[in-house]
């Protein structure tokens, strides 16, 4: 079906099937995690029913001079940003909105230039296609911006929109959309992938990327493991492990710095919870195999109810992390909070 896509078979043949029958929905949605192909899967359907492939590809986020122009925006006041929304159109006929500024957002300024850009007749063909990746990062304002899209849609558009959990969508935009759940590639493939692609050390990046081709290719493996060791030290002084003035030591570094953001230690906190989790339940394959002494010491002291809150914890720092609010006081007290069950 669609070349080089890996995984998610089911998925990939019904996305295959609409092309082949010229029965497309207007508005599909398509969750799972991060990296597991949803953007890819996206572009590689553009391109079966658009052409012109290669124009297509160079809208990839992970492109480099594509992670370049976002990071350079980052560094943009907030209005400038605004009166130049973020998009990629490197086809004329295939257009992809991704999250923007330091807060990694959908903006409503994007979302009225996508209702703009809608209305315009494909240059080729019969169909335009739009990629909202990340739709679960945007607020409010964006959100029922969009809506008004999807009420009224041109009969050439074909919006695509992305979410790690379609839950944190409306229920106004869920509603409207045919949902499609991608789930994480298989072990065995995951090695072929990482063989076909020729990555290097490709043994501990797959097991590190959960089933994720997309980051099992990205991940900076020494950042990573940097990061990581941030959140183990914050796990083991919230489980009780070693004491406050352990994480305050190794902590103290990561809070001094302004370049390392809060929400780049999110997938190794979700990834240590994960293997805490398959460890207190008797389990044995878990991602972290490196720190499983480590990890077993702490899944043996602590509780179903301590794993929970946990989650729950991490899931309020995640959204205090999109409303700017200051990393040192949310991770000191997700320690205590944790520590006191």
């Amino acid at each position: 079906m669609f070349k080089d896509f890996w995984g998610n078979p089911i998925v990939a043949g019904a996305l295959w099937k609409m092309i082949e029958t010229d029965r497309i929905p207007q508005t599909i949605l398509l969750a799972g995690p991060e990296g597991v192909g949803k953007a890819t899967l996206v572009r590689r359907f553009a391109a079966q029913l658009l052409g012109d492939a290669e124009k297509i590809e160079h809208d990839d986020l992970s492109r480099e001079e594509n992670r370049a122009i976002i990071a350079d925006r980052e560094k943009w006041p907030s209005e400038k940003r605004s009166e130049d929304p973020l998009l990629f159109a490197s086809h004329p006929d295939f257009l992809t909105f991704p999250p923007d500024g330091p807060l990694r957002q959908i903006s409503i300024q994007q979302m009225r230039q996508a209702k703009e850009r809608a209305q315009m007749r494909p240059l080729k063909g019969k169909w335009r296609v739009f990629l909202i990746d990340q739709m679960d990062r945007a607020n409010i304002q964006a959100a029922d911006s969009l809506l008004k899209t999807l009420e009224e849609p041109p009969s050439h558009m074909i919006l695509f929109v992305t979410a790690e959990n379609p839950y944190d969508l409306p229920s106004t935009i869920r509603s409207r959309s045919v949902i499609f759940y991608l789930t994480p590639v298989a072990e065995e493939e995951m090695k072929a992938f990482a063989k076909a692609k020729q990555l290097k050390d490709a043994e501990r990046r797959v097991s590190l990327a959960g089933g994720c081709p997309g980051l099992a290719c990205s991940l900076d493996l020494a950042a990573y493991e940097k990061r990581r060791g941030v959140m183990l030290a914050l796990i083991e002084a919230a489980s009780g492990h070693t004491n406050f003035a352990a994480w305050a030591q190794k902590s103290e570094s990561f809070l001094a710095s302004k370049s390392e953001k809060l929400d780049y230690h999110f997938k190794p906190l979700y990834s240590l919870l994960e293997d805490l989790a398959i460890l207190h339940g008797g389990g044995s394959h878990i991602r972290n195999r490196d720190l499983r002494e480590t990890l077993q010491k702490i899944a043996g002291r602590i509780t179903f109810d301590w794993l929970r809150q946990a989650v729950e914890q991490a899931d309020l720092l995640v959204s205090l992390q999109r409303r700017n609010v200051q990393k040192g006081p949310s991770v000191d007290n997700y320690v205590v909070s944790l520590r006191g069950i």
